[in-house]
C-alpha cells in the first residue's frame, strides 16, 4: 500500500510540473500576436500620418486584451506549481 501511495504522489507531482510548463508556453502566442500588431500598425501610420490617433488608440486596446492570453497562462502555471501539489498531497495522504 505504501509504494502506491508514493507512486500516486510521484504521478500528481510530475502531472502538476508538466502541465504547469505547457501552461507557460502560452505566453508565446501573445508576444508574437503582439509584435505583428505592432508592424502592421506602424507600417499603417507610415502610409497614413493622419490617422495615427486612431490607428494607435485600437493597437492598444488589442495589444492589452492578447496580453490577457498571456496572463492567465502564467497565472495558471503558477498554482499549478505551488497550490495544486498542495492540493493533490492532502487528496493522497
Amino acid at each position: 500500500m505504501m509504494d502506491f501511495q508514493i507512486l500516486a504522489k510521484g504521478i500528481a507531482l510530475a502531472g502538476c510540473a508538466i502541465g504547469a510548463g505547457l501552461a507557460l508556453i502560452a505566453g508565446i502566442g501573445p508576444g508574437i500576436g503582439e509584435g505583428n500588431a505592432v508592424a502592421k500598425a506602424l507600417e499603417a501610420i507610415g502610409r497614413q500620418p493622419e490617422c495615427k490617433g486612431d490607428v494607435t488608440g485600437t493597437m492598444l486596446l488589442g495589444c492589452a486584451i492578447a496580453e490577457t492570453t498571456g496572463i492567465y497562462g502564467f497565472v495558471t502555471g503558477l498554482l499549478l506549481i505551488f497550490v495544486a501539489p498542495g492540493t493533490f498531497m492532502k487528496f493522497l495522504a
